[in-house]
């Protein structure tokens, strides 16, 4: 598969649909399990050249965690985490879309508590549909790893046996569902 399988996206906008959109990620905890929780606030877009060239924006209001638990919702809220009331908003801007085998990779700058770094995005094209009367829809899936003190994330929180609370990678996983615009 080349990019010109994302020939099938017509020209323009394709807006990000937050109903049907989930940002997701898990971190390791107590070096035993895994904690896992989502993004409810989630907005942007793809937008495909005349030359057929896509890009991506996307914002995530990070005050929009939920991970099940209310306490712990509020401690990755404050400034040992995402420090939300400065920074409320993580960002990626694509710089780059490649083709990689029969999946994308996608590039592109990833901006977290005020920290931008590169990111790359492995990415699934899932296709368009016609939708269901409010115009063609199309998915996407996408997977990365990041390490949180690339981000300024650097709360230690060691435990007495060795190790730490809270693990270092971050696994991010999205599932896009966009709706063309123009």
């Amino acid at each position: 598969m080349s990019l010109s399988v994302l020939s099938l996206l017509p020209a323009g906008t394709w807006t990000i649909d937050p109903a049907h959109t989930t940002v997701g990620f898990s971190v390791r905890h107590l070096m035993v399990s895994k904690v896992r929780g989502e993004f409810a606030d989630v907005s942007g877009a793809i937008t495909v050249a005349a030359d057929g060239t896509p890009s991506v924006t996307a914002e995530i209001g990070v005050n929009s965690i939920t991970t099940g638990n209310d306490q712990r919702d509020a401690h990755v809220r404050s400034a040992d985490f995402f420090d939300a009331e400065t920074f409320p908003k993580a960002v990626f801007v694509s710089t780059s879309v490649a083709a990689d085998g029969d999946d994308y990779v996608v590039r592109g700058d990833f901006t977290l508590k005020g920290v931008t770094r590169p990111v790359d995005l492995a990415l699934e094209f899932n296709g368009v549909n016609p939708g269901m009367g409010h115009g063609q829809v199309a998915g996407f899936e996408a997977r990365t790893v990041i390490n949180r003190r690339d981000f300024g994330i650097d709360i230690d929180m060691p435990l007495e046996t060795g190790g730490t609370v809270v693990g270092d990678k971050i696994t991010l996983t999205l599932d896009i569902e966009a709706v063309f615009q123009s």
